[in-house]
């Protein structure tokens, strides 16, 4: 199999697979969790088998939907869900940050560097894009999930944030390309 299609299919998979499994449910997000918990390990198994290294952000997204997944069901409570991709966009955005203020270190850089080859101004503008879209994602989400219908909520997690996320991604490319080596 192409590692590109592996890689599609270890990223959205699980996601995929809880949006089914909601509205087969009748929109039930504790029968959905467990198999997101469950899918989102079998991914992060999948690239570390194919990759012969440790996922980093797939581990960190998967040991987070599985404390939050968990919350959710032990207090049948959604909030937990719900504020996962809040906790996400920060905790992203905090590493950058971080990085680039206490380490001088540029985190994006440092895990996108194989794939994208650029001069350090085009990685210090790309990283602090970013940081500005995680917190951008983070402040969305909890608009939506604290003014919303669940349903509401989880179209929005899947159709929302997924296009969001590669729009973008998409008009990055031009600072990309003008700061390419």
């Amino acid at each position: 199999m192409n590692k590109s299609l592996l890689k599609f299919i270890t990223d959205f998979g699980p996601l995929l697979i809880f949006f089914t499994v909601y509205y087969k449910s009748g929109n039930n997000l504790s029968i959905a969790i467990p198999p997101l918990i469950i899918a989102t390990l079998i991914a992060v198994l999948i690239s570390y088998i194919v990759e012969k290294k440790i996922p980093y952000l797939p581990l960190v997204g998967g040991i987070i939907i599985s404390i939050f997944g968990g919350l959710t069901l032990y207090f049948n409570n959604p909030v937990f869900l719900y504020m996962k991709p809040t906790i996400i966009n920060i905790i992203f955005a905090i590493v950058l940050i971080f990085g680039k203020v206490f380490l001088n270190k540029n985190f994006l850089k440092f895990f996108f560097n194989n794939a994208i080859q650029m001069n350090e101004i085009g990685w210090d503008k790309l990283n602090y894009r970013w940081i500005i879209f995680f917190i951008f994602l983070a402040l969305l989400n909890e608009l939506v999930w604290r003014t919303q219908t669940e349903i509401v909520w989880v179209n929005f997690k899947v159709w929302g944030i997924l296009p969001l996320t590669f729009v973008f991604t998409a008009f990055q490319i031009p600072l990309i390309n003008k700061y390419k080596l």
